[in-house]
């Protein structure tokens, strides 16, 4: 009975039954994740990427450069720390501080495994749960703009003003289509609950297709795919992450936001960053990987493979995959142009995520038909498609001018181009008097002889 139980999925009535030791220690291990999560982390990346450079990365201090990125964070600490002149003291102060408090507050609403047993009480691997979980990390994720807007305008100065700002409307616009990819997992799950989508996407549904019965796809990155890549590529630019890594261009911004921050102020800016990375990998883990649920492949051979402690190291493998996936981005792709990100955000993923919800919920509509009429529904809905598609409108390229044309269509009296073969006329302010030389006619006189 016990190792049943062990195996059964935490429903919300679960939650608020534990003692507060042991509240105490799930939220400790919470946030030690987090930083451990943040180091380990660091490491894995810069070895990672020396690899895919083909140079060794960090491998010095410790066993394979293991404690080189706790080398750094105590360099850190112990800098000297500067305080600009004309800075806010208290906001300056507290936005690394907001920012690292929402990254691993949105941990405490992650399924790290089922339920277990902790000192003889049977729990669930989770700080607590709520029928809205997934809008509180939606919101963690929301109130971290403040700590960057905060600690940019806090500074003082033009640079982490104009580094904050652009920042906060890179989140903000890619949270739009991060909260529309998560409106198909609402759909398909029926729940918000983190621990109830965990459990939505332990079996698949039966399908039939023309007479065939057979199972559909449990996890949602297969079943909802169209969501599943916007949610990731939306989770990427949430957390400033390369290509779409802006706020910290070097040639743009210097250190955007964090310009005039140092010592440990600055730290906590980088542990918030890569606690927010940590985050948003768990939280696609539980949305659309399964949650702590083990892969098809183990669980056919091993039926206690999602009982007891185990979960927990499937789950781990997964953020550590999300995490490597995080690093290869960062590794491969160049830096995008901010206009190119922002087109990407509002004319790409926002339509494409509005026509996939409606399809979506066109298919939802249609399952309590019969089999005949739900294939009918399923053309109806792709000939309108296909239509779309062969009659939408396309903007025919522009004849290119050529530079002749270009320089006529200019408006009168606008400042004049350099001509284009590179000759310079003369200056029709001044005259210039042009003598033709002449050969000099001179006779030779009688004494003149060739010398």
């Amino acid at each position: 009975m016990n190792a049943v139980y062990l195996a059964q999925d935490p429903t919300l009535a679960d939650f608020g039954k534990d003692p507060w030791w042991l509240v105490l220690i799930k939220i400790v291990f919470a946030f030690v994740f987090g930083l451990l999560a943040t180091l380990l982390g660091v490491w894995f990346e810069r070895r990672v990427v020396g690899y895919m450079q083909v140079r060794p990365g960090p491998n010095q201090i410790g066993p394979f450069g293991l404690l080189q990125t706790l080398a750094d964070g105590l360099k850190m600490a112990f800098k000297e720390d500067i305080l600009p002149k004309s800075a806010d003291k208290v906001v300056y102060f507290f936005a690394p501080a907001v920012s690292v408090i929402c990254a691993v507050t949105a941990l405490s609403v992650i399924p790290f495994g089922p339920m277990v047993s902790i000192f003889g009480h049977r729990t669930p691997l989770q700080v607590t749960d709520v029928s809205v979980a997934v809008l509180v990390v939606l919101a963690c994720s929301s109130m971290a703009v403040y700590g960057i807007v905060l600690g940019g305008w806090a500074s003082g100065s033009t640079y982490p003003l104009l580094g904050g700002l652009r920042s906060s409307a890179q989140m903000i616009s890619y949270e739009v289509a991060l909260g529309l990819s998560i409106v198909a997992v609402f759909m398909t799950a029926g729940t918000m609950s983190t621990s109830g989508i965990v459990a939505a996407q332990a079996h698949g549904s039966q399908l039939n297709v023309f007479g065939l019965e057979f199972s559909a796809p449990a996890w949602y990155a297969i079943l909802l795919m169209p969501s599943f890549i916007i949610f990731f590529i939306a989770t990427v630019g949430e957390t400033n992450r390369a290509p779409f890594d802006l706020p910290e261009a070097e040639s743009e911004l210097v250190a955007g936001f964090m310009t005039e921050y140092s010592s440990l102020k600055f730290a906590l800016f980088m542990l918030s960053e890569y606690v927010a990375m940590v985050t948003m990998s768990a939280f696609t883990v539980t949305l659309f990987l399964g949650g702590w649920r083990a892969p098809a492949p183990i669980t056919t051979f091993w039926a206690g493979a999602n009982s007891g402690w185990w979960p927990m190291l499937w789950f781990f493998g997964k953020v550590v995959l999300l995490v490597f996936v995080f690093v290869w981005l960062r590794g491969t792709l160049p830096r995008l142009r901010y206009d190119q990100f922002m087109r990407l955000g509002w004319k790409a993923l926002l339509p494409i995520n509005l026509v996939w919800i409606l399809v979506l919920a066109w298919l939802r509509s249609i399952e309590d038909w019969d089999s005949r009429g739900r294939l009918t529904g399923i053309g109806v809905l792709a000939g309108v498609l296909l239509l779309a598609v062969l009659l939408w409108p396309s903007r025919k390229p522009e004849r290119k001018l050529t530079p002749q044309e270009q320089v006529d269509k200019r408006p009168h009296g606008s400042f004049p181009v350099p001509p284009m073969d590179l000759q310079v006329p003369p200056s029709p302010r001044t005259k210039r008097v042009v003598a033709e030389r002449e050969p000099a006619n001179i006779g030779a006189g009688p004494d003149s002889k060739e010398v």
